[in-house]
């Protein structure tokens, strides 16, 4: 693949991800929030640090889906430091898996998912920011624009 479509096709993940993230986030967030839990039973808080779910809820919708919002934002205006946010908000989901099933036990489905969400930020931010020999870094302005235009010409 060459580079210039393998850096767009990371660009582009990247912006899914991250709007899948923010979303699950918010959604997840606010559910909590209005549901004292959104259906778990009180019995996952026991043994952590929480007394209710605010708290969880609170984090899940302001600092991950935060995090994920500021990258999604920056990813589509082109900002240079977007994937610094992007990396960041990748880190930020694999923290709040690993404390989640630290915390409340589980491998389901969507905790793989959304760790492997958090691996694909961090693994395509570092792509994208020239860290890996085989993709030379290119400024974030430049992705996918001239390979969108040839399409069309």
């Amino acid at each position: 693949m060459a580079p210039a479509v393998l850096r767009t096709t990371t660009y582009w993940a990247l912006l899914v991800v991250a709007s899948f993230s923010v979303l699950s986030a918010v959604v997840g967030g606010v559910g909590i929030l209005a549901t004292d839990g959104f259906g778990m039973p009180s019995t996952f808080l026991e043994g952590g640090p929480f007394d209710s779910f605010t708290w969880p809820g609170l984090i899940l919708l302001l600092v991950v889906g935060g995090s994920q919002g500021i990258a999604l934002g920056l990813l589509l205006a082109r900002r240079e430091s977007a994937l610094l946010w992007t990396a960041v908000a990748g880190f930020g989901m694999l923290i709040w898996i690993y404390i989640e099933t630290g915390l409340i036990g589980g491998n389901s489905p969507a905790q793989m998912l959304y760790f492997a969400t958090g691996i694909l930020q961090l693994v395509g931010a570092c792509a994208l920011l020239g860290i890996v020999t085989w993709l030379p870094r290119v400024p974030l302005r430049g992705v996918g624009r001239r390979l969108v235009a040839k399409q069309h010409a």
